[in-house]
């Protein structure tokens, strides 16, 4: 019994004024005080312990709460230096396709380059001919003649300033292919664009493998006039698509010289007179601009033409194809709010369209 309630039973239990029944009814009570006194010290002291253990719980649920904030802030970190790495690596892959292509372009454009500059090689001499006739007929004094030949030179000069600045804008489309694009869309004329870009695929084709040949069929709708794009990354789109399309034809065509009877079902004669074609067309069609490139190359396989949009993904051997090309084309005509897809037979022919806003 707890001892303040001892010495009160103690006291009671000497005092001779009280009956013997209050006696034992105080100290029964007494007793009940104290199981009361000593159940509540129980439960205060399971309280406490209680406490104490839900203190330590808190105090080890905070530590682990800190470790895990800080597992977040490195996994963050950690995140966001990878997405800087990826980006840094898609722009490298990006420029690494862009000069890709610009190898693609190098022999068309050497090849495009130098028959402005023979122009201008040979309106040269002829002036310097010219020039020296004048002064002959000057010397002699027959002004008329000089004057005609003046005339003569006058107009080898503007063809030399015609020719020059026709090699300036094939240098200055080099130039824009190869760099960043500026992102600023401006008037361009797309037949121009697309005949061009078409040209120095052919031509840089021919210089790399001269026993290539292919037919070029052009069909350009001369009412599209002026559209708002950006040229050089529309370039690239046409440019990829037309060297595919150079692609496909040259590897059927080695196909049908290898194997004439390659996958066509047609007699040997006929798979022999195999003839690559490659058409390009442009069509204003309502409020689009329709863009073709077509081959009657070997098509796409169905089991792989939802994947050619993918990045990276290519049928060409390694080493011949990034897989971005068909990729980037399809963000870049995105980006002008177009649309791009592809018809194709497998084993005759594919097409791509590509629809711009006008």
């Amino acid at each position: 019994m707890n001892n303040h309630l001892q010495s009160i039973l103690a006291i009671i239990q000497q005092d001779e004024n009280l009956p013997a029944e209050q006696k034992n009814a105080i100290s029964n009570a007494l007793k009940d005080a104290n199981k009361e006194i000593e159940i509540l010290a129980f439960k205060l002291d399971r309280t406490e312990k209680v406490k104490r253990t839900t203190a330590i719980l808190l105090e080890e649920t905070i530590e682990e709460l800190e470790q895990k904030r800080k597992a977040i802030e490195e996994t963050n970190s950690a995140l966001t230096k990878s997405l800087e790495e990826l980006k840094a690596a898609q722009a490298q892959l990006i420029q690494a396709e862009k000069m890709a292509s610009l190898g693609e372009l190098t022999a068309g454009i050497a090849h495009e380059i130098q028959n402005p500059l023979n122009f201008v090689n040979n309106f040269s001499e002829v002036s310097k001919e010219l020039l020296d006739e004048m002064k002959t007929e000057l010397d002699l004094g027959n002004t008329v003649d000089a004057k005609e030949l003046a005339d003569d030179v006058i107009q080898n000069l503007e063809k030399i300033a015609h020719h020059g600045k026709r090699a300036d804008a094939i240098v200055k489309g080099m130039l824009q292919h190869s760099r960043s694009s500026s992102a600023e869309k401006e008037p361009t004329d797309i037949n121009a664009l697309v005949d061009e870009y078409l040209r120095l695929c052919y031509h840089g084709l021919r210089a790399k493998e001269s026993s290539f040949n292919a037919t070029l069929k052009t069909d350009y709708d001369k009412n599209i006039g002026l559209i708002n794009i950006i040229p050089q990354d529309i370039g690239r789109v046409i440019l990829n698509l037309i060297t595919n399309a150079f692609y496909a034809v040259n590897e059927k065509y080695k196909r049908c010289q290898a194997e004439p009877a390659y996958r066509t079902g047609r007699p040997v004669e006929a798979a022999l007179k195999y003839e690559p074609t490659v058409s390009v067309s442009t069509k204003k069609v309502g409020d689009k601009i329709m863009i073709s490139v077509k081959d009657n190359g070997n098509g796409i396989p169905e089991s792989i033409k939802e994947k050619i949009f993918q990045p990276f993904f290519t049928t060409k051997p390694t080493g011949q194809g990034t897989g971005l090309g068909l990729s980037l084309s399809y963000d870049i005509i995105k980006a002008h709010s177009g649309e791009i897809e592809v018809n194709t037979k497998e084993g005759e022919e594919s097409e791509f369209v590509i629809q711009l806003p006008v």
